[in-house]
């Protein structure tokens, strides 16, 4: 008969498999196992199972579509020639080409490279895979600064494990949060902040970090405003306060915000447009047709909806300096628009690619 401690103890683990599996996306047998070989610590064993394995794969052929539930981010093939302590530009054929090769040189100082993605980290499926997806693309474009919404903690975890070359900021450590990551041999960070959104129900803010690159002062700021059609009040009140929080900064410095704004045009037209000074780079480049879509479910099959949605929800709102160098907005490209191996994109939004060019 099981004493009292032995069912707590049974009761616990098995609260700590179903936690686990719920994280990782995997079924208990897998988080079992991970769970057990690491002393039943459950960040630990998250940890594990989300860090890179450093064997080459198995030779045969495995079903790409289903891979082994086992699988925890280990290094693929493709995998094996990806360092993200490495700053030197990695071609691999899952990302798309950029068109402006400077964009890829990261010694000329006269361009900032910027990327935003909402990551979709909440999707459990394939979840491994898909972050793997996100990095290789990091590695490949090796932007300056880059901004993040849908992080969970493991991976946010992984993302500190894989890419060691770049300062990581959050905007909170539970559920799931935004990040700025910043290229160490590049950006400075100076200082950082989280505003609150008082009347959000979705863990809502805006994540502010003021920086120096390569000697030019900019504050750069990212959110990921209240989702869906209902809490459109809400959404637009958050986007005053980011409007609001862009016009406080001091003019000498310049202003970057990108992020999932889940913004429909009729709402920006309901508060008067963005402020004269505040510019939406995609409107400022001429409105380019092969970027205008950001969630775009008639390509993008990932949450497998049963209707068609078109909407330019990642946007990326620019504020000059009022004098000094200028940083100007050059082009405009989308990421994350080839499927992985898994037959999924690396998530249900795509990223935007920005270079900047620094006019002294």
């Amino acid at each position: 008969m099981e004493t009292d401690g032995a069912a707590e103890l049974i009761t616990e683990r098995e609260r700590a498999c179903a936690e686990f599996a719920s994280i990782a996306g995997c079924d208990r047998a897998v988080a079992q196992c991970y769970l057990a070989e690491n002393d039943w610590e459950l960040q630990r064993a998250i940890n594990s199972y989300f860090e890179p394995q450093v064997e080459a794969p198995p030779e045969e052929e495995t079903n790409a579509t289903n891979p082994p539930p086992s699988e925890a981010m280990p290094v693929t093939s493709s995998d094996t020639y990806i360092d993200l302590t490495d700053d030197t530009p990695v071609i691999i054929k899952q990302a798309p080409v950029c068109d402006n090769p400077a964009t890829l040189t990261q010694e000329d100082e006269s361009h900032i490279v910027l990327l935003t993605w909402n990551v979709d980290g909440i999707d459990q499926s394939n979840l491994a895979e898909r972050a793997r997806g996100v990095c290789s693309h990091l590695a490949l474009y090796s932007p300056d600064i880059v901004f993040l919404q849908e992080v969970i903690p493991p991976y946010y975890e992984y993302l500190k494990k894989r890419a060691v070359s770049y300062t990581i900021i959050t905007g909170n450590e539970e559920g799931y949060f935004t990040a700025i990551m910043l290229k160490n041999s590049r950006v400075k960070l100076i200082s950082q902040e989280i505003v609150p959104f008082p009347s959000t129900v979705m863990m809502r803010n805006l994540l502010v970090a003021n920086v120096n690159v390569c000697g030019h002062h900019i504050c750069l700021m990212t959110s990921h405003l209240e989702s869906t059609k209902e809490h459109s009040k809400e959404r637009l009140t958050q986007l005053n306060i980011v409007l609001r929080k862009i016009q406080e900064t001091p003019p000498s410095t310049a202003v970057i915000f990108g992020g999932d704004t889940n913004l429909r045009d009729t709402e920006v037209q309901k508060i008067g447009g963005l402020p004269s000074d505040i510019l939406d780079i995609w409107e400022f480049l001429g409105k380019p047709e092969r970027c205008r879509y950001t969630w775009d479910t008639k390509i993008n099959n990932n949450l497998k909806l049963p209707f068609t949605s078109r909407l330019r929800f990642d946007r990326i709102f620019y504020r000059a300096a009022v004098d000094g160098s200028q940083i100007v907005p050059q082009s405009l490209e989308l990421v994350g628009t080839e499927k992985l191996d898994c037959g999924r994109f690396p998530s249900d939004h795509w990223g935007l690619f920005c270079d900047f060019e620094v006019i002294l």
